[in-house]
């Protein structure tokens, strides 16, 4: 496995309070500076099992150090505790690297030392087993491995998400890798579907700029698509009229779109 940056944790969801207010106009919940895609809230103790498949996502190679995750965890979400799993797409001198990891805050990142590429298929669980006691589950199905940890962990249990983030690198949130979009689906907590609707998605600003912002869920409410955006002018938090990404799976409730002006990943 290629040499990954040793020294990145995930962080709970920094709420962008700047655009406290115009956020409904997006037509989703909330925004972010690191963190896009859904998230569900519940009183203490609500959320005891998370589950979702992805595909890793490619990396366009760029001379600034830039980074992204794909992951799902339980916390993190209007608290700071935070447990999930997922895995890491960056690009580091040029050169791309991918890998696996899971995270239990505050301790950074520990990496899977297995292998990872683009368009790998990953399916991925936290599930407690008891007081304290957590599985962590993370299968790649396209190199045909598992990993399985059980670790102690304490939160409250009171958010769920699915989330492309901008890792903390060095004590600050990095700059979002130039990925292709990623398609989370088979989304479940607590063993059913969450039935996400579009308020319960969030947008990732960066530098006043919308950098990824996620599709709204399919008719089952268990999948949807974060799409890395190249656009200019205004954020997406400053439009009037609410924001659709069309996908295929959404593409079937015809609601309207809105086309961008960006390069390929």
């Amino acid at each position: 496995m290629s040499t990954v940056h040793r020294f990145q944790r995930s962080r709970p969801c920094l709420a962008d309070k700047s655009n406290t207010g115009r956020t409904r106009n997006t037509g989703f919940g909330w925004t972010s500076s690191n963190w896009s895609g859904y998230a569900i809230t519940g009183k203490k103790g609500a959320f005891r099992r998370i589950s979702a498949e992805w595909t890793v996502p490619y990396v366009k190679p760029t001379a600034k150090p830039t980074y992204s995750s794909a992951w799902i965890g339980i916390d993190g979400f209007k608290n700071s505790s935070l447990i999930q799993t997922g895995t890491g797409h960056e690009s580091m001198n040029g050169t791309v690297h991918y890998y696996a990891w899971w995270e239990i805050l505050p301790d950074a990142e520990t990496v899977i030392p297995l292998p990872v590429s683009p368009g790998d298929l990953i399916r991925a669980s936290i599930v407690k087993l008891g007081p304290r006691k957590w599985c962590i589950r993370l299968c790649n199905l396209s190199k045909r491995w598992t990993f399985r940890t059980v670790q102690r962990y304490n939160g409250p249990q009171s958010s769920a998400e699915w989330i492309m983030e901008a890792p903390q690198v060095g004590g600050t949130v990095a700059d979002l890798a130039r990925t292709s979009s990623v398609r989370f689906r088979c989304c479940r907590v607590n063993g059913i579907s969450p039935r996400l609707k579009p308020a319960n998605g969030g947008i990732m600003i960066q530098n006043k700029v919308t950098v990824a912002i996620p599709s709204s869920p399919n008719v089952k409410g268990d999948a949807f698509t974060v799409k890395r955006l190249y656009p200019k002018g205004l954020s997406q938090a400053y439009l009037k009229r609410p924001v659709f990404i069309r996908t295929k799976a959404t593409s079937a409730l015809k609601k309207p779109s809105i086309k961008y002006n960006h390069s390929k990943p």
